[in-house]
């Protein structure tokens, strides 16, 4: 199987286009969006009106009110409501806004996620052979909170930030050009200085982001194969391996963030800068009685107006740190949405089939076929209206030699109705100059040809690595084959939908995989419709259960962690019953008994004996007195078959099987 990828291997840049995918997502809650932009401009109105007001306060309301014998402080009163009124719609506003934003930021995490999983589960399953799942996981986590940061934060505060500091800018020209424009000049200073730090921080918080989805696939990992590390001694290496990757994290954390953390103190100290200048300028122009200009007119630069563009200038430069401080959580959440959207990116699992699995009543002619919506015991194929066959059959006959007397014969021996539509299954599967490599250059079965008879027991033995598992990978479409054909009742496999194909063969892996939930939920897994007694009975046949009993609460004992409380032979019981309660035409049984012991295994065998009776089976087997009773054994070596036959006729001819079942070669 090929090898997991690295994180290396991931883009350490935001892709093309992110921003606005995200923001496509964003725009499902466009009303909220709408209020929530008319909210931020109200405030940074109100902010940039207060400071407006307070010249005219100044000027107006309060210089005339010194030194008055009979001061009439109405007016003062009533413009300090006023100033009070506009404060409060800012101050409304912000809350308005921070109130709407967590909704949209929840609602297009939610909609992400969904999408991200949905699209998850049509990836084939080369993708998680070759991605580490860590690393999924990590796409699910930090990428999304990351994400979720940015909308409710970084995208709102960049926009109100813009916002206020352009109100900022044309408050200050209204009062007075001349400063604004020394402020203008001031500024471009600050944000040159301040673009540099961004542009090095942007890049670290990027590669923060790639390295802490390394280190979460590592920690899966080590955790998944703890005992492994305890059985050979690995501590201290794990450990090593870990404190490289970490030291990783940190050292591109520790950089983002000293550049990043520095960013608002260098702001906020220039903006003070700024400030002292202003008032040192501003003061000597005003006690010089110079002229002032801006767009609402000219004349003397008054106390008021230099109080207010004081004022501006703190509102003007501030934002421009803030926009900043948020710019590399905005990397930061594009390079975790660039990872999200490469996921959901990946092409989904091809299936141009068109035959699909039905229930027929079977006529007792034992060819006519009539489609029913219930089950009956018999099940079809249901090829497209207008294919009746031929074009199959036309395939199977430009091969040659024994692939084409294989491929014909399987179109002989189908059951197929009058009109050619309808072909009962009986697991008949034949495999016609089959060549296949999960890297195409790198073929691991070599022109296959061989058939399986339906109800037939066929084992495939060999060392590891002779392409045993490949075989049935094959067969239910986990992966296409790059040459040849498999048929499946004279269908080629590539022709039949995959959900179907895959509802005809039932598997028990080596690996078992159980899920949180009770042992009947596990069972069930199987065929989610089967009732209690169903599944009871599956595990009856499997003699599952016997164990089952005996647990604390029974059948509704809640199994987590993969089952962890179970033994590995138990977990792998109720892994077979849960492919009981499918009962499917046919089965793979791929190592299905490998994790129990003997004792155990000769009374799971009676019940897969049962379970198997009547189905085409196919059992990959290292340990061979289980495949003695095997219609036909299969001994591949370097995805080649090298021998055929039943247990016999393979003893009898002292070849590589005889060397194997004596022990003379191992299998390994």
């Amino acid at each position: 199987m090929p090898k997991a990828t690295s994180m290396s291997h991931a883009p350490m840049k935001a892709a093309p286009g992110t921003t606005k995918r995200i923001f496509g997502y964003i725009m499902h809650y466009r009303w909220r969006v709408v209020t929530i932009v008319v909210c931020i401009l109200l405030g940074a109105a109100a902010q940039a009106g207060s400071a407006l007001f307070l010249q005219s306060l100044i000027d107006t309301y309060i210089l005339p009110l010194v030194g008055a014998t009979n001061p009439d402080w109405g007016p003062l009163l009533t413009a300090l409501t006023l100033m009070g009124c506009l404060y409060a719609v800012g101050v409304f506003s912000t809350w308005l806004w921070n109130w709407l934003i967590v909704t949209v930021e929840q609602g297009t995490l939610k909609d992400i996620r969904d999408e991200m999983f949905a699209h998850q589960q049509r990836l084939p399953i080369g993708y998680f052979d070759t991605h580490e799942h860590g690393d999924t996981m990590s796409r699910y986590t930090n990428d999304t909170d990351t994400l979720r940061q940015a909308i409710s934060q970084s995208f709102p505060q960049m926009f109100a930030s813009g916002v206020s500091a352009l109100a900022a800018l044309i408050s200050m020209l209204w009062l007075s050009i001349p400063f604004t424009v020394f402020t203008l000049v001031f500024t471009i200073a600050l944000v040159a200085v301040v673009r540099f730090m961004v542009t090095r921080s942007g890049m670290f918080f990027i590669r923060q982001q790639q390295t802490l989805g390394g280190v979460n696939a590592f920690v899966e990992e080590a955790v998944n194969g703890q005992k492994v590390i305890k059985v050979f001694n690995h501590e201290d290496a794990t450990a090593s391996e870990f404190d490289r990757r970490n030291e990783e994290l940190y050292q591109a954390s520790a950089a983002a963030n000293t550049f990043g953390n520095n960013i608002m103190p260098v702001v906020g100290n220039m903006g003070y800068m700024l400030y002292v200048l202003l008032a040192i300028v501003g003061g000597a122009v005003a006690l010089a009685g110079w002229g002032n200009v801006g767009l609402s007119g000219s004349g003397t630069l008054t106390l008021g107006t230099l109080i207010a563009v004081l004022t501006l200038s703190r509102a003007f430069v501030n934002p421009i740190g803030q926009v900043s401080m948020q710019f590399n959580m905005v990397m930061m959440a594009l390079a975790g949405a660039s990872r999200i959207f490469a996921l959901m990116d990946e092409p989904v699992e091809s299936d141009d089939g068109t035959v699909h699995l039905v229930n027929v009543e079977l006529a007792s002619d034992g060819r006519t076929m009539t489609e029913v919506d219930h089950e009956t015991g018999h099940w079809a194929w249901r090829r497209a209206a207008d294919d009746d066959g031929t074009r199959s059959l036309a395939a199977a006959s430009k091969l040659h030699g024994t692939a084409r007397e294989v491929a014909l014969k399987a179109k002989e021996s189908a059951v197929t109705s009058a009109d050619g539509r309808y072909t009962l299954l009986r697991g008949d599967v034949r495999f016609t100059e089959v060549t296949f490599g999960y890297a195409p250059d790198k073929p691991v079965l070599h022109d296959i040809t061989w058939f399986a008879k339906p109800g037939q027991k066929i084992a495939l033995v060999g060392a590891t690595g002779a392409g045993k598992t490949t075989v049935t990978n094959l067969i239910n479409r986990f992966y296409d084959i790059q040459q040849g054909q498999i048929l499946y009742d004279g269908i080629d496999v590539r022709n039949i939908v995959k959900p179907d194909l895959r509802r005809s063969l039932g598997i028990v892996l080596q690996d078992v995989n159980l899920f949180t939930g009770t042992v009947m939920d596990n069972i069930r897994y199987g065929r989610l419709d089967a009732t209690d007694e169903e599944c009871i009975a599956a595990a009856r046949r499997t003699n599952a259960d016997g164990f089952i009993r005996m647990l604390p609460q029974g059948y509704q004992t809640v199994l987590e962690g993969d089952g962890s409380g179970l033994s590995q032979g138990q977990r792998q019981l109720v892994s077979i019953a849960r492919a009981a309660v499918a009962d499917p035409p046919a089965m793979i049984l791929d190592e299905a008994t490998s994790s129990i012991d003997t004792r155990t295994e000769e009374v799971v065998q009676a019940g897969m004996d049962a379970l198997m009776k009547g189905r085409t089976v196919f059992v990959i087997a290292h340990r061979l007195s289980t495949v003695r009773n095997s219609d036909v054994i299969m001994v591949l070596d370097h995805g080649r078959i090298i021998e055929r036959g039943s247990h016999d006729e393979l003893i009898a001819k002292r070849g590589e099987y005889y060397q194997l079942y004596t022990g003379a070669v191992e299998l390994e």
